[in-house]
């Protein structure tokens, strides 16, 4: 099995080639020279996710590197158990492979707790990480949610992970009009919800597997909490934030604000009426913020 097509429109902008890893094929891209960037999306989201970044930062001066995780994107979608930790052993096999020297991760919500994870627990590899909204978790923890949402959130993982129910409710939920109901609610840019993203979010979810790698994702344990890694943490810091965001809210950054107010090599930076997705909602804002604070890091090594 290989990885599937992705969309027309973004197979214009970019050129895909395919690493198999465990026998399983995963898609990824790679534009411009220099110094490597690895750039990892979010939960649902894939490559496409990372257009209006990839250019501006191959343009910068660098090489830069985006993959579709296992289970995501075009990638394969087997029926294995994911976890925060599979995806860190794929990260570090395919900097292997591919790579081989210190590289800066960037990442967006579960993909900036990933960033973050490889930046801690390999910092051989990692030259710094760029966190954007980073998720503090997987999934939410059950303490982490009010009563209400509590149950709610558990009998919804458990109608997914129906086998008899479970391809109906997934159905439902990845809808068009339902992505971008959720879009309009988790993004504070109401004019990045265009058709491409929505088609984005929605072609890979036809795939072969798709309904299986969201059960158990949903059921996958939360992984480590930022501030179990943070202690450890030898690398620099950007962390963007936006302002607006519901999923990830910016109290729980406070955590970062606090490191870098010890002096930290930390750098944190808030964003105004922006969601969940800076670097899709906001690029004229956020590009020019990693490659200024790349620069830094540059003249520091």
């Amino acid at each position: 099995m290989t990885a599937t097509q992705s969309s027309p429109s973004i197979s214009r902008d970019f050129e895909f080639e395919s690493w198999t890893w465990r026998d399983r094929a995963i898609r990824y891209t790679v534009r411009g020279t220099g110094r490597p960037l690895i750039l990892i999306h979010g939960f649902g989201a894939s490559i496409g996710h990372w257009r209006h970044n990839i250019p501006v930062l191959a343009e910068g001066g660098y090489r830069v590197f985006a993959l579709d995780l296992l289970g995501f994107g075009a990638s394969e979608k087997p029926a294995v158990d994911y976890s925060l930790d599979l995806w860190e052993e794929l990260l570090r096999d395919f900097w292997a492979e591919h790579i081989g020297e210190p590289a800066v991760f960037v990442g967006n919500s579960i993909g900036a707790l990933l960033s973050l994870m490889v930046a801690v627990d390999h910092p051989e590899i990692c030259r710094g990480a760029v966190l954007l909204n980073c998720a503090g978790g997987l999934n939410h923890r059950p303490e982490e949610l009010n009563f209400p949402l509590r149950v709610i959130m558990g009998t919804f993982t458990k109608l997914v992970s129906s086998p008899a129910i479970g391809p109906f409710v997934f159905n439902q939920v990845r809808q068009k009009r339902r992505i971008r109901n959720t879009l309009r609610q988790v993004y504070g840019n109401r004019e990045a919800v265009t058709d491409e993203l929505v088609d984005l979010l929605y072609e890979p979810s036809n795939d072969a597997g798709a309904q299986q790698v969201f059960a158990s994702i949903l059921t996958a344990p939360a992984g480590p909490h930022p501030s179990e890694l943070l202690p450890r943490l030898e690398r620099p810091l950007l962390v963007i934030w936006g302002e607006d965001d519901p999923w990830t809210p910016i109290k729980g950054a406070q955590i970062y604000r606090d490191l870098a107010a010890t002096g930290a090599p930390v750098e944190f930076v808030s964003i105004p009426k922006t969601g969940h997705c800076p670097h899709d909602e906001r690029p004229t804002v956020v590009n020019p913020l990693i490659l200024n604070w790349l620069r830094t890091i540059d003249t520091s090594v």
